[in-house]
């Protein structure tokens, strides 16, 4: 059969998914400028713009829930019940009696401390009892059955004016107690005022007198109970004292015998005041070391060099006279033997005379070469015994230094103890002796800053509190429910979606149109649905270099995806600017087309593909539109039980090699993809296919799945197209709408008939009724997104 990968089309790269390059100067959504998809895997950043038309497209539930919002916020509003919050404002000061005077750093650092210490006092039940006592609130109907915080019969209460219960009930003495302090528990609160030492005491009560008289009683029953308290201190200090210097003694006098009985069992001060003299000893031993094993160095090298061979190249060699003496004399011998070998032979008395001479002279330099060598090697073992000999003693110094700085650290320590416990004692009998200030220290250390006043307005319950809460609440929820919506929504419904998930281009969107509307539209090349169609007949025509491709293959993931109708208008499209094109019904199952041209079905493609047809009655298999004289149609033909083997035979490849050399454009209007392998086939025979996804119907899976089995099968998937787009609906980042309404329909708006309306000589047309939506459009696209895209 046909295949297309083993064709070589002009835009064919290495493998069989290769991209269609773009026309010079264009680039389509989602492809470079040299036509290769690119991978956008960067997180999408975040755009305002996303959640202003979110929350336009989603606004009766927004409103719905603000709405349910305000009103539980005026209903809980109505619910509470109002209270008064009085408020005084006290001192604390730290205490700076003289018995602490030589710690007043101490005590500043422990200021923080003392004022918790203040605000957990204040807060304390001794402290509450006190105040029920002094204003006997335990026999106080009114404030022991306060009318409750929160509840429906606060709405009653608060339109007729009814009053709590004042009754005591049946509770006992020790009951009503009980309940009168935790009743002021519970309302008190203590706030340290930050940057100072003022402490805010606040009781809040339905009686705005009541917060104000238990708000001044607290400050006056916390001042009392610090006077009952300073009045025991003088007795307490005196016997802490004592106690005190009677522990400090007893320490002083065991540290001192400790530090003394340590001192002679050691036998401490042979090595000097802290140790220096074993440390000069060291340092000494460690000066000559270093010498030591510079000079041994220095000998092995020498030695190194005369096992080498190379005794006579040493510098005490070279610099010795009576070795330069010797190797004179040998020169000067073997310059007269070589003189005198020019007149007599070897054997003459007077050369075997200078031979002899030569060879004794070459033994006296051998000699003294030896000699200054065997010197070296025995100033060598001197080095290293030197060397060995620092070493042992250095060791045995550490090794003593090491010893008494344990003892010294032992020592330091025992010492240390003794002056800190000598320090100790002292400074307590200091303290002892000046303890004559008790005047001091029965003085409180609380100022009344500000008393309360009777409070004139409620604190709570706060209205707006409670309206920005549930809106806010409502706001959040309104969310949530927003974003699990559009995690449940797994439809296409702009564009964008679809390039992102399948990535591929997006070549055309076809406006969503049924019934009569759909039909007049298709036959009027002025509407919208006739213009998207010619879009996307001219992104076809620049997917490549070359054009439109010559077999395009039009399938869709499901059925009911206006695939059969976008391949038919397609083709008209594609005929009315002079094209020969031949769309071909290749869907065996369940053809369709026949009926939009009008004609039967009774032979068509299963003829050719069977050879039941004769060679004279092939020209009528393919129908001329009566439309489009450009534009023929081969139907499917009676029905075969063997689709994709008749799709997949030889004899298929054949009639779409006639077919492209016929005609300048052959369509073929595939089955779906899911779940059928025709749709398979035609891919890897066409040139090009392209996928046909319905908004808001074709689910994100199904998509996904059906270009990943065409692309699995080799078919080249030129783009996508975005059909049944209903404008109507808001949509992020989908401006098509406005775009097919308002640009591509305006030859459509100059025929109509708009009433206009004069106002000083100026015609102005009416805006229609009902086009409010349009011109809101209008406004945001001259003047909002302008604004939002230059920020």
């Amino acid at each position: 059969m046909l295949d297309r990968n083993d064709r070589q089309l002009p835009w064919r790269g290495a493998g069989a998914g290769a991209a269609l390059p773009a026309a010079p100067g264009y680039a389509a959504p989602g492809w470079d400028a040299y036509g290769a998809p690119f991978e956008d895997d960067a997180a999408e950043p975040f755009d305002p713009l996303k959640l202003l038309w979110l929350a336009v497209r989603y606004r009766w539930l927004l409103a719905t829930l603000l709405a349910v919002g305000l009103v539980l916020g005026v209903v809980t509003t109505l619910m509470q019940s109002p209270k008064y919050a009085a408020t005084a404002r006290i001192e604390i000061m730290v205490p700076t009696a003289r018995i602490l005077e030589d710690m007043d750093v101490v005590a500043q650092s422990n200021d923080l401390r003392t004022f918790e210490t203040a605000k957990e006092k204040l807060k304390s039940r001794d402290l509450a009892r006190r105040v029920v006592v002094e204003l006997n609130l335990a026999n106080d109907g009114e404030f022991l059955n306060p009318q409750p915080d929160f509840s429906l019969g606060n709405i009653v209460s608060r339109v007729f004016g009814s009053a709590g219960q004042s009754q005591l009930g049946d509770l006992t003495a020790e009951e009503r107690d009980e309940r009168a302090i935790e009743l002021v528990l519970k309302e008190l609160t203590v706030t340290l005022l930050r940057g100072t030492s003022l402490l805010e005491v606040r009781f809040a009560s339905q009686s705005p007198q009541m917060a104000r008289q238990i708000t001044d009683q607290i400050v006056r029953s916390y001042m009392d109970q610090q006077v009952d308290q300073t009045i025991e201190t003088s007795d307490l200090a005196r016997e802490f004292i004592d106690e005190q210097l009677a522990d400090a003694k007893s320490r002083l006098e065991e540290s001192e015998a400790a530090l003394v009985a340590y001192s002679k069992d050691q036998q401490l001060g042979g090595a000097g005041e802290d140790g220096a003299l074993i440390t000069a000893s060291i340092s000494a031993i460690n000066t000559a070391l270093a010498t030591a094993v510079q000079k041994r160095l220095e000998t092995e090298r020498l030695v190194r060099q005369i096992e080498q061979g190379d005794a006579a190249q040493l510098k005490e060699v070279l610099d010795s006279e009576a070795i330069q003496s010797v190797q004179g004399k040998i020169a000067e011998l073997k310059a007269e033997y070589q003189q005198k070998l020019g007149t007599f032979k070897p054997g003459f008395p007077d050369m075997q005379r200078l031979s002899a001479q030569i060879a004794e002279m070459q033994r006296q330099l051998q000699n003294g070469v030896d000699a200054i060598a065997g010197s070296i090697r025995l100033s060598n073992e001197a080095a290293v015994q030197e060397e060995a000999d620092l070493k042992q003693k250095l060791s045995e110094l550490e090794a003593e230094q090491v010893a008494f700085r344990d003892k010294n650290i032992q020592y330091t320590i025992l010492n240390r103890e003794v002056e800190s416990n000598r320090a100790q004692y002292q400074t307590l009998i200091d303290k002892r002796n000046g303890l004559g200030v008790v005047s001091d220290l029965r003085r409180t250390n609380v100022d009344v800053i500000e008393s309360a006043v009777t409070p004139k307005q409620p604190f709570e319950p706060s209205l707006l509190r409670n309206l920005l809460l549930f809106l806010g609440a409502a706001a959040a929820l309104g969310v949530a429910i927003i974003y699990v919506l559009e995690l449940l929504n797994n439809k296409f419904s702009a564009p964008d979606q679809l390039e992102s998930e399948l990535k591929l281009p997006v070549l055309g969107i076809i406006p969503n149109a049924e019934g009569e509307k759909l039909a007049d539209g298709l036959a009027d090349p002025r509407s919208t649905l006739s213009e998207a169609y010619r879009s996307l007949r001219t992104s076809l025509q620049f997917s490549s270099a070359d054009g439109a491709p010559h077999t395009l293959l039009i399938t869709s993931s499901e059925p009911g995806e206006t695939k059969s109708t976008s391949a038919h208008k397609l083709a008209e499209e594609f005929a009315a600017i002079g094209s020969r094109v031949l769309i071909i019904d290749c869907d065996l199952r369940r053809p369709s087309l026949h009926r939009v041209f009008k004609t039967d079905n009774t032979m068509g493609l299963t003829n050719l593909l069977t050879n039941s047809v004769a060679p004279e009655d092939i020209q009528r298999l393919f129908h001329p539109s009566v439309t489009h004289p450009n534009l023929s149609f081969l139907a499917t033909g009676p029905m075969v039980p063997n689709p994709a083997d008749l799709l997949s035979s030889a004899r298929m490849g054949a009639v779409l090699r006639a077919c492209s050399k016929a005609y300048s454009l052959v369509i073929l209007d595939g089955p779906p993809v899911m779940g059928l392998s025709d749709a398979l086939i035609l891919s890897r025979m066409s040139e090009a296919s392209m996928l046909v996804v319905a908004a808001h119907q074709t689910p994100r899976k199904s998509a996904r799945a059906a270009l990943k089995r065409l692309h699995s099968a080799g078919g080249h998937i030129v783009g996508s197209v975005l059909a049944k787009l209903d404008l109507g609906r808001i949509e992020y980042g989908h401006s098509h709408r406005y775009m097919y309404q308002g640009y591509y329909s305006y030859g459509a708006e100059g025929e109509a008939e708009t009433s206009r309306i004069e106002h000083g000589g100026k015609v102005e047309p009416t805006r229609p009724a009902g086009k409010w939506r349009d011109s809101v459009a209008h406004l945001y696209r001259r003047h909002v997104r302008p604004l939002l895209e230059r920020s």
